[in-house]
């Protein structure tokens, strides 16, 4: 039987080695703990290939086989791609809810009900002032009245139209600043591209950049907040992105296909944007509806006062008194202290205007409840799902430091082998025949 003398200091040496690798990742998980986007990293060992021995039996003629220690196959990440594609899908969501609840919120804060500086309060002062003149139909100071409530009313619509349309302006500016050549979407993409570059040489070298695949994960969840966001994985390591519903991929390797066109059904907060500030989106809709209780107001109070048009104007940002308070009609007829006009008008409070404008406080309300609740229902499933990535990725650091003790003793083992056989070799060679 022949055996390599030297084998044993080999086998300790990679015990050594494998330790010491180890508790490097060890020690390189418990310094990232707090590191956003970092995957807890694991080493992975293997058996040494053992070498062959022939014929160690002199009886039966078998050989066999020494083992030759242990190496490190591969330092790895833990992650969980199906909970990472559920994460991006979910996040798309809420970030579609929360920028739909935040500009919708900033529109129902521009119509500022209920308060005694909102339309709805307006509305009924100005009928209220009609109601005034009808009972002194021959005083200044009421026809005065009437005058200064209507072109209130008046200002607070065109205020409200305004704010309404700077809402929407915003919003379109904000996707703009997003979707620009400086925007978010742009530097996300070029990192990715870079880093798809990157990788792809590291895996042709025959070596995982664990830290390079989490920057570039990290760089995919907060793309996801923007549009909905699909990921497809080439051979080579690098990722095919594809962006909201975008003609093509915003990234193919180190290739960036941006600026592209999306619509509101490219989810997320870009989504949300084009959806609400978009022709048929709410704010749309809103001002609509703002029109109409406008073009309800001049119509109805015109029909009656016609000796000339009490209002000019058929839309909340062009609605405006069009008479003086010597020209406000109380009466059909020329007798002195007629009311009828007066009356008529006072008797619309309740009618199509007030009504409209109550329906369009109440959708936009509605619109905001919805949105919030979808934002609140969004908000609890990526935490539910972050909660399940980082009980899979997160480092724990009970678990790094008992991991630590266990690799440190497995090095002090393989350390004290190693000084046994070189305790057994220098007796062979030292002491063997000494006494001759």
């Amino acid at each position: 039987m022949s055996i390599p003398t030297l084998q044993g200091l080999q086998t300790a040496l990679s015990g050594l080695i494998a330790n010491q690798d180890a508790i490097d990742t060890t020690g390189h998980n418990i310094t990232n703990a707090n590191t956003p986007g970092y995957s807890r990293q694991t080493a992975v060992l293997d058996t040494n290939i053992p070498l062959p021995i022939q014929a160690m039996s002199q009886i039966t003629g078998h050989g066999g086989q020494l083992g030759t220690g242990v190496n490190v196959e591969t330092i790895t990440r833990i992650r969980n791609t199906y909970l990472d594609a559920q994460f991006r899908t979910q996040n798309a969501k809420l970030g579609a809810a929360s920028g739909e609840a935040e500009e919708l919120q900033q529109a129902q804060s521009a119509f500022n009900e209920p308060s005694a500086s909102g339309a709805s309060s307006q509305l009924s002062a100005f009928w209220s002032a009609w109601g005034s003149l009808a009972k002194s139909p021959s005083s200044d100071g009421a026809k005065v009245g009437v005058v200064s409530a209507g072109t209130q009313l008046a200002t607070t619509l065109n205020q409200l139209s305004a704010q309404l349309t700077a809402v929407s302006t915003q919003a379109t500016q904000q996707y703009t600043a997003v979707t620009g050549p400086t925007g978010q979407v742009q530097d996300a993409a070029k990192q990715i591209a870079q880093l798809n570059h990157q990788i792809k040489l590291s895996e042709q070298a025959g070596q995982t950049p664990n830290d390079l695949l989490d920057r570039r994960d990290l760089l995919l969840d907060k793309l996801s907040e923007l549009a909905n966001v699909t990921v497809t994985k080439a051979p080579d390591g690098t990722d095919t992105v594809a962006f909201g519903d975008a003609a093509k991929p915003l990234v193919e390797g180190a290739t960036v296909n941006w600026p592209q066109a999306l619509t509101a059904a490219a989810g997320g907060q870009l989504g949300a944007l084009l959806g609400v500030s978009g022709p048929g989106g709410q704010l749309a809709s809103y001002q609509s509806a703002l029109n109409e209780v406008a073009a309800s107001l001049a119509g109805s109070v015109n029909a009656l006062h016609t000796s000339t048009p009490f209002f000019s104007g058929a839309t909340a940002a062009t609605i405006a008194v069009a008479v003086t308070p010597a020209e406000v009609q109380t009466s059909s007829t020329a007798a002195p202290g007629g009311n009828d006009v007066a009356q008529a008008i006072a008797a619309l409070r309740g009618g199509a205007a007030d009504h409209s404008y109550a329906g369009l406080v109440a959708q936009v309300g509605a619109d905001v409840h919805t949105a919030q609740d979808n934002q609140s229902t969004g908000q609890a499933v990526v935490g539910a799902i972050s909660n399940q990535r980082q009980s899979v990725s997160g480092v724990s650091l009970d678990e790094e430091m008992t991991n630590l003790i266990s690799f440190q003793r497995g090095y002090e083992a393989s350390a004290r082998t190693m000084s046994m056989m070189d305790e057994m070799l220098n007796t062979l060679i030292n002491h063997t025949g000494a006494g001759l």
